[in-house]
């Protein structure tokens, strides 16, 4: 099964540590993001890797070779939802996927290997615990989720943080009948909205996050189950992310 790394972003606000470099090759306790990710991956046999490249892509090809390279040309004017479906021939068959600026261990991988689910993502439930410290990056922007065991009822920033069971982490994984599901869904609102229609939170459809069509189908009835994983999770967005994560994660890197 496809293992679909999201990561066209420029990561501004990691400047100047992505001035000359993509965003995953952000070093965090002695190896790059990219790497701790393959590793979590690996660790699991899952190791058929899709790039979803933009920003210094021709890095990223001369040192992963065995990488199937996608380009996102529109990296600039597109986000996480759009850029995702770039990779949609490879996505047909069932997928994992996930975004490529954060940190996870192994176990949130082998938990989804094991959920029955159709479509199934991984969070975090330690979350507030991470946000305690991170004054660049408030609770309101965490993508959080509410559910009911392991069936999520929704998915958004909006929800108010004492009534989230977690935070979406981005790592995900759909069967082939679950990937079937999301792609129609995909579908239809592109037909209803284009690239430039009004979307969620004011934003035009070419600049959704996944979260937003992923919270729309399980309003519409369409189970999306998650697996939780307590902490051992980050996202490297700002320097002060990096700070954090780089102090916490030498754990791991001792182990």
């Amino acid at each position: 099964m496809n293992v679909i790394l999201i990561g066209a972003g420029r990561g501004s606000r990691l400047m100047p540590l992505t001035e000359n470099q993509p965003k995953c090759f952000t070093p965090i306790a002695g190896k790059r993001i990219l790497d701790w990710t393959l590793d979590a991956f690996r660790q699991n046999g899952l190791d058929h890797f899709v790039f979803i490249g933009g920003y210094l892509i021709q890095q990223v090809e001369k040192e992963y070779p065995s990488f199937h390279l996608i380009e996102n040309t529109g990296w600039e004017r597109n986000n996480i939802l759009f850029s995702l479906l770039h990779a949609r021939d490879r996505m047909a068959q069932g997928f994992y996927a996930t975004y490529t600026d954060t940190l996870f261990q192994p176990d949130a991988v082998s938990r989804l290997k094991d959920s029955p689910g159709d479509i199934t993502v991984v969070m975090d439930t330690r979350w507030r615990e991470r946000y305690r410290f991170r004054s660049q990056h408030p609770e309101k922007d965490a993508e959080k989720m509410v559910t009911d065991g392991s069936r999520v009822t929704r998915m958004s920033r909006e929800i108010p943080p004492p009534e989230a069971s977690g935070e979406f982490t981005g790592v995900l994984r759909m069967t082939q009948a679950g990937a079937t599901r999301f792609l129609e869904y995909y579908d239809k609102l592109y037909r209803q909205l284009a690239d430039d229609g009004v979307f969620a939170d004011g934003r035009p459809f070419r600049m959704a996050y996944l979260l937003h069509q992923l919270d729309l189908m399980i309003q519409d009835g369409i189970e999306v189950h998650c697996v939780p994983v307590p902490g051992d999770y980050h996202e490297i967005d700002t320097v002060e992310d990096y700070h954090l994560a780089s102090k916490d994660w030498a754990r791991f890197a001792r182990a």
